[in-house]
């Protein structure tokens, strides 16, 4: 059985990224749930109110990511990735945290094992950005951080396609089309 085709959603906190997922999951489409956030939520639940300045933060972060991105259904032909381990190498550098041997090993996995599609879907910011319990970065800040992050995807040769602002049902058929596109 071939690989699947794993195709990675990225781009600026608060910019879309999780509402085209879940849109392109109503779809029919296989897809995979960012790591990050679940992992904040579930431990601000255990009482630890900004839980990205834990030491470990970045390599569970990891761990989860790999979890789901291994234990998703390789008979689908055709998946869709809120994130992947280039968007925590980003995060390590935003948070100025050393890149440790876990996301190291993570990286250069995805890397020869070609894991992700090459074209990696940017979702552009919306204008503003809707602060929650695990989003209190500002919009200033947000960006930079997507500069950043769009920097590492390129570094490792990835093709940004634009998803620009614009209704949810917009950037799902760009996406679609794209993704139909390729095969």
């Amino acid at each position: 059985m071939p690989e699947p085709r794993r195709y990675v959603l990225t781009g600026a906190p608060g910019a879309g990224k999780t509402t085209t997922i879940e849109a392109l999951h109503h779809r029919g489409h296989v897809t995979v749930r960012e790591a990050a956030t679940d992992l904040i939520a579930e431990r601000q639940a255990q009482g630890y109110a900004e839980p990205w300045h834990d030491s470990d933060f970045v390599d569970a972060v990891v761990a989860l990511q790999h979890h789901r991105q291994v234990g998703a259904d390789a008979r689908q032909p055709v998946q869709f990735y809120d994130r992947s381990p280039l968007y925590t190498l980003a995060l390590a550098r935003h948070l100025g945290r050393p890149i440790g041997p876990a996301l190291t090993a993570e990286v250069d996995r995805i890397m020869r094992e070609r894991t992700y599609q090459r074209p990696v879907f940017l979702i552009s910011p919306l204008g503003f950005i809707r602060h929650t319990a695990a989003r209190r970065i500002s919009y200033a800040d947000a960006l930079t951080f997507a500069r950043l992050h769009q920097e590492v995807y390129e570094e490792h040769g990835h093709q940004l396609v634009d998803v620009p602002a614009g209704p949810v049902r917009t950037r799902v058929a760009l996406i679609e089309e794209h993704v139909s596109c390729a095969t």
